[in-house]
């Protein structure tokens, strides 16, 4: 895993005594000088102190540092946790010397715990001393709840004759099913580029990633995704090739973290991309997929690695768009499992079990209705899922 460091933005992590374990549970990013910034937050109605103050604050336009806790959601913590997340952003915009309102805040963890905010505080000074170029590791460390690993990409583009940068990170490994975002994830990038075109990217690019995972069919109440963009390397989002560019980094970047978060899922062994074709339209065939990839029937025959294609049959046919049942193709991997609506007998399941025994494989159907598509990222369901879950807050 190469992580290129995105020139004008630095990072760090630090323990600051939020978590039990004593592991490091804080991380910032600060760039350099003042940056443009889009987010895209949870549609979840129950939404945490730090989502409401980043709602605020966005629209400014402007970032230079973001904070980040683990270990505590600062959620339905009342007008206390409010306060508490204005708190924090404004520990570090006095540490740092920037605007209060440039200060963008997050917060992973149990909800319904006040956030220890006074332990914030005390470890800025450390933390502030750590911030490095290549720090965006210990970053992706800080945040980290029941992640077993960080998750950083990175990568670099070309734009009007120049290199640009583009790292992101994510957290995330439960409570996932994305609307709009994600659990937490930050991506800095050195083109110039204004916050509104920042954001209509953010969101296209979201779609096409966060947006096509689940891991448990839970929506967090604390997703973020923030875009901070410093135009450090010269190149600019001013033509319509250029924003081509960068958008096409954005998507592969993001769609490489959403994948990443659902093979990091608690408790998970696969990594499973539901894909079908032959819809009546795009959204069509995404709803079908969605809801197979939920499905817990489906899932746990997937840890089972039992190639039972009535349960994807079943959740396809509950998904509420037209389908004909008699023209319905299945497959695991290669191995066709449904012909027509029928199986294709005994033979072709030992070849599908030894797909289903892979780390990553497809599973695809084709309607033969039209020319729809869509996919999904979608992982098995564990025992060890439910242990972490039943266990969360001890």
């Amino acid at each position: 895993m190469k992580i290129i460091p995105c020139p004008g933005f630095k990072a760090a992590g630090a323990a600051a005594g939020i978590k039990k374990n004593g592991r490091s549970d804080l991380g910032l990013i600060v760039s350099d000088v003042p940056a443009s910034v889009a987010g895209v937050f949870t549609r979840n109605q129950i939404q945490a102190a730090p989502v409401r103050l980043d709602r605020e604050r966005v629209p400014g336009g402007i970032c230079r540092a973001v904070l980040v806790n683990s270990g505590n959601a600062n959620c339905c913590t009342g007008a206390e946790g409010y306060r508490n997340a204005v708190r924090m952003g404004r520990a570090a915009a006095c540490a740092l010397n920037v605007p209060e309102a440039q200060v963008l805040v997050a917060s992973t963890g149990v909800i319904g715990e006040p956030l220890p905010v006074e332990r914030i505080e005390s470890a800025l000074p450390g933390l502030l001393r750590g911030l490095k170029a290549e720090g965006v590791m210990d970053f992706a460390e800080a945040i980290m709840t029941t992640d077993r690993v960080p998750k950083v990409v990175s990568r670099q583009g070309r734009m009007g004759g120049r290199t640009f940068t583009l790292t992101g990170v994510v957290k995330g490994a439960g409570m996932i099913r994305p609307d709009v975002a994600t659990m937490l994830c930050f991506l800095m990038t050195d083109i110039a580029a204004a916050p509104a075109d920042l954001r209509g990217m953010l969101v296209a690019a979201a779609d096409r990633s966060f947006n096509r995972i689940t891991v448990d069919g839970d929506t967090s109440t604390n997703d973020t995704i923030l875009l901070l963009a410093n135009g450090l390397s010269g190149a600019a989002v001013d033509s319509d090739d250029a924003r081509a560019a960068f958008q096409a980094l954005l998507d592969e970047v993001m769609l490489a973290l959403a994948k990443w978060v659902v093979k990091d899922a608690e408790g998970s062994n696969k990594l499973v991309e539901i894909s079908v074709r032959g819809a009546l339209s795009d959204p069509e065939a995404l709803r079908i997929a969605d809801t197979i990839a939920h499905s817990p029937l489906v899932k746990t025959a997937l840890f089972g690695e039992d190639a039972n294609w009535g349960r994807i049959l079943a959740a396809a046919g509950r998904a509420g768009v037209p389908l004909n049942p008699d023209t319905v193709d299945v497959f695991i991997g290669a191995a066709q499992m449904v012909s027509r609506g029928m199986g294709c007998g005994k033979a072709v399941e030992a070849e599908a079990t030894r797909v289903l025994q892979s780390d990553e494989f497809c599973i695809a159907l084709d309607l033969h209705l039209g020319p729809g598509r869509a996919s999904v990222f979608t992982c098995d369901f564990s025992i060890d899922y439910v242990k972490i879950n039943a266990d969360y807050r001890s």
